[in-house]
């Protein structure tokens, strides 16, 4: 039984909700993606930590915090963005899943690089690590305008 529109669902919503009120395993997706269950409960859907381009409209912001399902990452959730949007969320993958989108990989080499220090090989056993059921994860996106794919990686 949803507790934002008060029937009883097939599914119900298992993901992350930042709310006073505890909704874990109480809404049905429906009433997170009409924004009924954010209305009502002030909650959202992912953590606003994230960073957002400032090429992106306040209402796609809205959209992801209020109407989007979130998920479940070892640290702080990063809903990411590409063309002005954001991007579709995949889900987490590991190196093997990942190999298939050579765009993503390099996303994350890049991430990788980017925190300093590594070597070129640090960096590849780092990314022949990754897990899509363990740690460490990469989660990919897809741009919803060009089709490019994203992704981040994240462990403990």
């Amino acid at each position: 039984m949803c507790v934002c529109c008060g029937r009883q669902r097939p599914f119900t919503y298992v993901g992350p909700v930042y709310a006073v009120e505890e909704l874990g395993r109480r809404l049905c997706p429906w009433c997170v993606a009409d924004g009924q269950a954010a209305s009502l409960f002030d909650a959202q859907f992912t953590e606003v930590g994230w960073r957002v381009p400032d090429d992106v409209a306040a209402e796609v912001t809205e959209e992801v915090l209020q109407r989007t399902p979130g998920f479940a990452g070892w640290q702080q959730e990063r809903w990411l963005h590409h063309c002005g949007d954001a991007a579709e969320f995949h889900g987490p993958v590991g190196a093997a899943e990942l190999a298939a989108f050579p765009d993503a990989l390099e996303c994350v080499r890049l991430e990788v690089r980017g925190d300093g220090g590594w070597s070129a090989e640090q960096v590849e056993g780092y990314v022949q690590s990754l897990s899509k059921d363990g740690q460490p994860t990469a989660y990919l996106f897809r741009c919803r305008r060009c089709g490019a794919h994203l992704a981040y990686s994240d462990f403990v």
